[in-house]
């Protein structure tokens, strides 16, 4: 597997590229992991990546997206992503996912991209507005990749996305992006409709394009018509995480328990108004990027968000807002937090959601077998002690008392 791996990043990849992402995303990545340590251990917050929604607007309709896609259009401007930018990079960040909506119909992108070379942007796209120029600019960048949503087959995607046609045009994007050997990513969110895209059939296709990798999204059913029906199973659910196991070690948290990221502090997200929520599905917000505040600040002195990590991490290490949305009720209530939707219909959606299982299902973890994954994970993208020895006495303890040893994490890689 890693010599398949490395013959691909050896001979299919721009070398350029290649040092963009190892330099921009890995190393200066994990130096901002390790910022955000020494941070927590002085008492002070500021989260090691971002993930903002630049603009609201989307060409598609897809069953079950909570952003407010119809409403008037609003985007995030080129000098305020440069302040957000900047000062977080003067926290040591490098590494931004970015959102919309469709992140390309925002008519400033390429600008904001190509302004930060020094950092790594992933840029969740349906693919639909990546042209040859587009993809040629990219790869000029070198500081970007495309994670392209893909749904299903013409039929399952039509469906999902609400629009007809969809798959050809994604496609389309993708190859763009393949042509120009960008460095691309396919996500899928799997629901009812599209669960057989979770097969190893499936990513051979996608390796024998030239994607250099794949990311399993569990759907959601949140926002103004959740399509409930669409969820997983706590069944299938499972078998997800043992075909990214399996896949994981065979194609390419250590021990295989849930972790939510905004809830460890790992990251946050920026709405397109400017909002600072707690995560991309959780519309609400006492903070903004507007602040006249520099955004150190902002993040170090909110109590709303420092409230919503403690309270997700007492009560599960899965999606707070599938299994408690009651909790989350509360903590708006109790912070006076706005609804940051165009919509304003959070709170009632919330109130409305019926208590669902997320990934967190205890007794049933499965660890990683990639002796990479397991130290990268435990290393450098742990749970920074969010999660206590006895964060719910009655669903989960924590039977190890000291780190694991170099030795045993070796002797579980090689299990």
């Amino acid at each position: 597997m890693y010599f398949r791996l490395a013959n691909r990043l050896l001979w299919e990849t721009d070398k350029r590229l290649l040092w963009k992402l190892v330099w921009n995303f890995g190393l200066k990545g994990v130096r901002s992991v390790q910022k955000h340590k020494a941070r927590l251990k002085r008492g002070e917050f500021f989260p090691p990546f971002l993930y903002v929604s630049v603009i609201n607007s989307c060409n598609l309709r897809c069953q079950g997206c909570w952003v407010d896609v119809a409403a008037k259009q609003s985007k995030i401007e080129v000098d305020a992503m440069n302040r957000l930018i900047t000062e977080a990079k003067a926290m040591g960040n490098s590494f931004f996912g970015i959102l919309g909506g469709e992140p390309f119909m925002h008519p400033e992108i390429l600008e904001i991209l190509g302004n930060h070379r020094d950092c790594y942007f992933q840029v969740f796209t349906n693919g639909h507005f990546i042209t040859d120029d587009v993809a040629r600019q990219l790869r000029e960048f070198g500081n970007v990749t495309p994670l392209v949503s893909v749904e299903g087959n013409e039929i399952v995607s039509d469906e999902r996305r609400g629009r007809g046609g969809v798959l050809s045009k994604t496609m389309e994007g993708l190859q763009n992006c393949l042509k120009h050997k960008v460095m691309t990513g396919v996500c899928t969110s799997l629901c009812q409709t599209n669960f057989d895209l979770l097969s190893e059939k499936w990513l051979d296709r996608l390796i024998e394009m030239g994607v250099f990798y794949t990311w399993f999204h569990i759907y959601r059913p949140v926002g103004p018509d959740a399509k409930a029906e669409l969820a997983l199973t706590p069944e299938q659910q499972l078998e997800c995480r043992k075909f990214v196991v399996e896949m994981r070690a065979k194609k390419y948290d250590g021990e295989g328990r849930a972790l939510c990221p905004a809830a460890t502090g790992f990251t946050h997200h920026i709405s397109p108004w400017g909002d600072i929520e707690p995560c991309p599905i959780i519309q609400f917000a006492k903070e903004s990027i507007h602040d006249e505040r520099p955004l150190r600040e902002v993040f170090q002195e909110s109590a709303f968000l420092r409230d919503f990590r403690q309270t997700a991490a007492e009560h599960t290490r899965g999606c707070i807002v599938l299994e408690r949305p009651d909790l989350l009720e509360g903590l708006a209530a109790r912070h006076g937090a706005r609804d940051t939707t165009a919509r304003q219909a959070a709170l009632g959606e919330l109130a409305a959601m019926e208590v669902r299982p997320s990934q967190y299902n205890p007794g049933q973890e499965i660890p990683e077998k990639s002796l990479a994954y397991r130290i990268a994970k435990y290393f450098f993208f742990n749970d920074y002690g969010t999660y206590g020895k006895h964060f719910n006495a009655e669903k989960w303890v924590e039977t190890r008392e000291n780190p694991p040893t170099r030795k045993e994490l070796l002797q579980i890689g090689g299990s």
